[in-house]
């Protein structure tokens, strides 16, 4: 009962107009009144910003503002894969034999994550992460690994919440929202799909990197307002880190999976 009411009052208010409405606000210049309260109720530290608080003109400013780049070290061991945003892990998991994945009790296929059977079938058996942005995160995107783009392409429309709520009480979530996928191929020569999903009223993904190689740690793009990424890596091709557990808080850069 609680899902459907859920799922209903979703569908209600997560339309155009009200896209609309909050992107306008938040690019607005009166937005900019309301940032020091943002930062008090989300308890965010700007101690790494590279911007003063004060120069930021709008609350989209701040969302996706930049920071020092010796706040986040790159780990640049050879075979690791970082995480490419500051998020807390969903989960992460090994894909089973028929492509299906677990994200709060719901089962997901490989086939609707990726929109292709042919793509889907590479990543049969192999393994996944999720990676949750809440609204008070930087919310640029890095690359995670060094690697050759193969393929880019956008799947979706709407997006719904990406929260714990709308992962335990939405309706195929991580595979129904709007995203943008990028198919990689790593040093080891084993294939990686990065996706980027949008989260619910501001459905923006801004790719800044539109090189077709991607270098561990660099900037690739932004989100405006939370999100999530999740990560897909073929058979045999990674181990998680021994330091990775749900729950976790990582920032960009930190190891989450080292190449086999």
């Amino acid at each position: 009962m609680r899902e459907k009411l859920y799922q209903t009052m979703i569908e209600l208010t997560n339309g155009k107009w009200s896209s609309s409405l909050i992107r306008g606000f938040t690019q607005s210049k009166a937005s900019k009144r309301i940032i020091p309260s943002y930062i008090k109720f989300f308890n965010i530290s700007i101690q790494d910003t590279i911007q003063k608080r004060e120069d930021f003109t709008t609350l989209h400013d701040f969302f996706i503002r930049k920071v020092k780049e010796e706040s986040r070290p790159i780990d640049l061991t050879l075979n690791s894969i970082i995480s490419p945003v500051d998020a807390t892990i969903e989960t992460f998991g090994d894909i089973t034999e028929k492509g299906l994945f677990y994200v709060k009790q719901k089962t997901y296929t490989l086939q609707d994550m990726l929109g292709s059977e042919k793509i889907a079938s590479s990543f049969q058996n192999g393994k996944y992460i999720v990676l949750y942005l809440s609204p008070a995160e930087y919310h640029r995107i890095h690359s995670p690994v060094d690697g050759k783009i193969l393929n880019q392409y956008i799947l979706g429309k709407k997006s719904y919440p990406v929260n714990k709520w709308g992962l335990q009480f939405g309706k195929q979530t991580i595979s129904g929202n709007y995203r943008m996928l990028t198919e990689l191929e790593m040093p080891n020569a084993k294939k990686c799909i990065h996706i980027k999903v949008g989260a619910m009223f501001v459905n923006s993904i801004e790719l800044t990197n539109k090189s077709n190689a991607w270098k561990k740690g660099e900037e690739i793009g932004y989100f405006s307002f939370g999100s999530t990424v999740v990560m897909l890596f073929e058979e045999g091709s990674v181990e998680f880190s021994s330091a990775v557990h749900p729950g976790k808080f990582v920032r960009m850069g930190e190891n989450v999976a080292n190449m086999l």
